[in-house]
């Protein structure tokens, strides 16, 4: 017997789409900028910049499952999820401004420690913030189709809101200049933060929540049986290795830009590349999921994904056009590994929780955003890695010439080893089972 399919109104889908503008510029101006703002205006080292990167990442992998078992003990009238969008969500936006407003006083190492802390700041909001919102999809439909077709909003909002960011926060940065260029722009993805939250908040006002009670025992036997569920394991380490590649690439963009392609806004150009086309294909990879079922669906869009960074390693010997449209077919195969694994968690905790009678939709998407948050924290950390095995040259100013070694460094790092991680992730893709049938059962 399949579960009636009831299409959830259209504010509820862009309602809850609108929370990826929040997330959407947390997830991608750090790992756009953060990076080069230490190496190339603070002149902090690149593994110890790598290291700074990490860290508060490295926090939020330990935090995301206790936010999200909080969120599925969380008793409000308003449902256990909205509170944490609006309370974390203007918290984020405040701890995002003070990440690049330091004072200048001469000291490396006072920089340092300034973004460390507020970084980890800007982490901790965000966990109380990504793991409800992720978790959300599970109780508003009981419907696969439905969760896709959700998606489709979310990750469509989610691909302008990344183009809208990693575009203009580049060109507010180079407009003003130096650190103030950085604390401008740090102050308007902010206010870009806070609008995603209220609007998310206000928008899924009247949605369903969770009518599932908590599961039983505590954290650890939570994490053991969420651990033990097969298909959400397997998807979970696709989805962070592939986190891995995509954060090792945005991570690079900058540096490709300015030391391999050498050309002026070139760093904005391949962002729109990199992004861009997730706004006109998240529909059409919604449509072929719908055909050949999300698993084959995910798989293609990752081959395109990989066969793109392939080409860029072109990048130093190529005309730029030739990098651009690599980037490009990049961006076509992002947009479906943005749709694909983020329609499947939910089914994968959906039918736990109809299997069991327990829900534990908070900690599988608590762990589901631990790791997403690894994959995307390890990607400017292994990118540090490769730079620093370059020998590339950190400097106050980011305009000492690199040696031959570190444009090397940069092209490959930005190409064959994402190429190399997504082909990778696709061997535990291989044994997930879920499918329409399984997902829309009404007995388990």
């Amino acid at each position: 017997m399949s579960a009636p399919t009831t299409p959830l109104p259209r504010r509820v889908r862009i309602g809850y789409g609108a929370g990826s503008v929040a997330t959407g510029a947390f997830g991608t101006v750090p790992g756009l900028m953060l990076l080069p703002y230490l190496t190339d205006t603070l002149a902090v080292p690149a593994l110890l910049a790598g290291a700074i990167v990490f860290l508060p990442k490295a926090w939020d992998v330990v935090l995301n499952p206790v936010a999200g078992r909080i969120s599925d003990r969380t008793v409000d009238p308003r449902g256990p999820r909205r509170p944490w969008l609006l309370r974390a969500g203007l918290l984020l936006g405040l701890c995002f401004a003070v990440l690049f407003a330091g004072p200048d006083l001469g000291s490396r190492a006072f920089d340092a420690a300034w973004v460390l802390v507020a970084f980890l700041a800007c982490a901790t909001a965000y966990a109380f913030f990504q793991v409800p919102y992720v978790a959300m999809p599970a109780e508003i439909t009981d419907s696969y189709a439905e969760r896709t077709r959700l998606m489709t909003w979310r990750v469509a909002i989610l691909a302008f809101t990344i183009l809208l960011a990693g575009a203009s926060a580049p060109a507010i940065r180079d407009a003003v200049g130096g650190r103030d260029g950085y604390r401008v722009m740090g102050v308007v993805m902010a206010a870009i933060i806070v609008t995603g939250a209220l609007l998310a908040y206000r928008g899924t006002r009247g949605a369903r929540t969770g009518d599932v009670a908590p599961g039983p025992g505590g954290l650890r036997d939570q994490l053991r049986l969420v651990a033990a569920a097969r298909d959400f394991r397997l998807l979970l380490v696709t989805f962070v290795v592939q986190a891995l590649a995509t954060g090792c690439m945005l991570a690079g963009v900058d540096y490709l830009a300015g030391d391999v392609l050498e050309r002026d806004g070139a760093s904005t150009v391949l962002f729109v590349c990199f992004v861009g086309p997730a706004l006109l294909l998240t529909p059409a990879w919604a449509a072929i999921g719908r055909r050949i079922g999300k698993k084959r669906g995910y798989v293609t869009s990752s081959l395109v994904l990989a066969v793109g960074a392939a080409l860029a390693v072109l990048a130093g010997s190529a005309p730029a056009a030739v990098v651009f449209a690599a980037v490009g077919l990049v961006g076509v195969g992002y947009a479906g590994v943005q749709v694909f694994p983020m329609a499947m968690l939910p089914d994968a905790a959906a039918v736990d929780a109809r299997r069991t009678g327990s829900s534990r939709v908070g900690v599988y998407t608590g762990v589901w955003t631990a790791g997403e948050t690894l994959g995307l924290a390890l990607g400017p950390g292994l990118f540090a890695v490769v730079l620093a095995l370059g020998s590339y040259r950190s400097s106050a100013g980011g305009d000492v010439v690199q040696p031959d070694s570190a444009v090397t460094a940069i092209t490959l790092g930005f190409s064959v080893l994402p190429a190399i991680l997504v082909l990778a992730s696709l061997w535990w893709l291989r044994g997930y089972a879920l499918d329409e049938r399984e997902v829309d059962l009404v007995d388990a």
